[in-house]
């Protein structure tokens, strides 16, 4: 029987259990079936477990023993959980052994709405621009410019504008410095929006005179010039002249692998894509086949279903790895580029609103079209009067043809009123708020003003009125890592220190649920996975201290020593 000291586990982070057998649902399963484990006690076959953790300080997120000190592992699965006593008379010759020594376990952490595929290739292709002035930025861009064909684009991602010392936006006159010659493309960490210079502009036939769109703008000066940047439909504009995607079936596996390590360091163990192309499901499923996929993914399907729907294939496709989620769609603009459209003017632009992208007609046609068709939907909805219109879809769909418990959903649902939590939690709707934001993007929160932050992002409001809310990054646009989430529902502070909304803070206790068992919850699976509950995934995370004892303002400093998925690990501090 091998045993490793709480020292020997820091700091050497030996393998958990080696080739443990994963098991699997069958590819059409229900979202809510669970595959027999065996009895619970782990001797109901005569076979030991794979794995024994004791010692610990496990937070089970299961009312029904919410705390616990040891558990048992076999076949991917929790089979005991309990007193390490308990737990200890349940281990055989070949079983792998932790003790702990009173460190932190809790459920695996789950992110309900992010894009790691799109994430890995840009990754892999473009300039990393989050960068913290404009002259770096310049320089960025120039490096590349000098490695790329004459002619050819050169993109950036992940820029943020309130990131930068220079304290303004980028602009094309800036991107012309750099790159004259290549037509340039520089996309905001938020999306929803892009700068472009001077020869993109030219090449899309885009001049002065130009009209905003439905659903878009371009942006102007003082004077009326163009600055480079193209807000949401406007951005129509270039689909002639843009570069196509040119990554290989290799590449895409490649960012799917990369993120999905990165994410499985920070302790997460399940993702939703929420906008899921064809090129992403197939890299998904090569990393999956290729045994690199080490975050379990919820895919939501964005763009034209038809074939989906042709071959039979509605949400909940898959196993407990890989498995089909909704389809998606957007109704608005973005919190972080400030084009989210909102029944009230941004503080200082008396006649700003935002951006909206669909009429309320529009929303009823795709919401009838999926509902009926057998899918969940989750529709991209970040102000007040798109969440409303997304509101009025969701209750004609059920009224004329109702589903049961079908969990529609609203991502990021950021602006909300009293009124409209009372309907979402009479729908049974799921609103997916962002969680990392409010830390990570306070520098923009002053274009909102403090009143309306104490209706953003309001996991306290959802939670008192009985929703389930999940929390969510929306990487590219927010960092991912649930412990930053967690620091950030907690004190509602900023990267500067700045509170927002004190009234929607939570307890640790609660924001463990939100990061654990409501992200199951969301994605239908909370019967399989969310919490340390014998008979459900062994998916969980060792930290190396206690989220509940530390100073809250510094939670996302505390390490992520392991990260285990199906009681394999995905992460160690090697």
């Amino acid at each position: 029987m091998a045993k490793m000291t709480r020292g020997e586990f820091l700091s050497r982070g030996a393998t958990l259990a080696a080739a443990l057998g994963l098991g699997s649902l069958p590819a059409c399963a229900r979202e809510d079936q669970v595959a027999d484990s065996g009895d619970s006690s782990g001797r109901g076959n005569g076979v030991a477990p794979d794995l024994v953790v004791t010692n610990a300080t496990v937070y089970t997120v299961d009312d029904a023993l919410p705390q616990a000190e040891a558990f048992a592992v076999k076949n991917g699965r929790f089979i005991a959980v309990g007193s390490s006593d308990d737990v200890r008379n349940l281990i055989g010759p070949g079983t792998q052994v932790i003790d702990a020594e009173g460190m932190i376990v809790t459920p695996g952490f789950i992110d309900s709405h992010t894009h790691p595929a799109s994430g890995g290739i840009r990754a892999i292709q473009q300039v990393d621009t989050d960068l913290r002035s404009i002259a770096e930025i310049k320089d960025a861009l120039r490096q590349r410019a000098a490695e790329t064909p004459p002619g050819e684009w050169v993109l950036g991602y992940k820029y943020d504008d309130n990131k930068v010392s220079d304290g303004r936006r980028i602009n094309r006159f800036d991107l012309d410095e750099a790159v004259p010659n290549h037509p340039v493309r520089v996309s905001p960490r938020g999306g929803h929006a892009s700068f472009y210079n001077t020869r993109a502009l030219e090449l899309a036939g885009i001049t002065r005179d130009v009209q905003d769109p439905f659903g878009g703008r371009f942006f102007r000066d003082e004077n009326g010039e163009l600055t480079g940047m193209v807000a949401a439909s406007a951005n129509d504009a270039f689909d002639e002249v843009s570069p196509p995607d040119t990554s290989t079936r290799e590449e895409r596996q490649s960012g799917v692998k990369l993120i999905c390590d990165r994410k499985a360091a920070t302790g997460l163990t399940s993702a939703h894509d929420a906008g899921a192309g064809s090129d992403a499901l197939m890299a998904y499923q090569d990393a999956y086949l290729a045994g690199e996929l080490n975050v379990r993914i919820y895919a939501m399907f964005r763009g034209p279903y038809d074939g989906l729907k042709a071959a039979g294939i509605r949400t909940g496709f898959g196993d407990e790895w890989f498995r089909l989620g909704g389809v998606k769609y957007s109704s608005d603009g973005a919190v972080q580029t400030r084009t989210m459209f909102m029944s009230e003017p941004y503080v200082g632009q008396p006649d700003y609103h935002g951006v909206e992208y669909l009429t309320q007609e529009e929303i009823h046609e795709v919401v009838e079209d999926a509902h009926r068709s057998g899918f969940r939907i989750g529709i991209h909805a970040n102000g007040d009067i798109p969440i409303e219109r997304v509101l009025n879809a969701y209750e004609r769909v059920q009224r004329e043809w109702p589903r049961n418990d079908v969990r529609h959903r609203i991502e990021h649902c950021t602006l909300v009123t009293p009124e409209l939590v009372g309907r979402i939690a009479e729908l049974n709707v799921i609103p997916v708020p962002f969680a990392t934001y409010l830390h990570y993007h306070g520098d923009k929160w002053h274009e909102y003003g403090e009143e309306r932050l104490t209706r953003m992002f309001a996991h306290r409001w959802f939670l008192d009125a009985g929703i389930p809310v999940p929390s969510s990054s929306d990487f590219v646009p927010g960092p991912f890592e649930p412990l930053m989430a967690i620091q950030s529902m907690v004190t509602r502070k900023d990267w500067q220190g700045k509170v927002w909304g004190a009234n929607q803070r939570v307890s640790v206790d609660e924001a463990l649920r939100i990061t654990t068992i409501n992200g199951a919850y969301a994605s239908h699976e909370e019967n399989i996975k969310g919490s340390i509950t014998a008979g459900k995934l062994a998916d969980f995370v060792i930290l190396g201290d206690d989220p509940h004892s530390v100073d809250p303002d510094r939670i996302l400093e505390i390490p992520v020593v392991r990260t285990v998925v199906g009681g394999r690990t995905v992460h160690s501090l090697a």
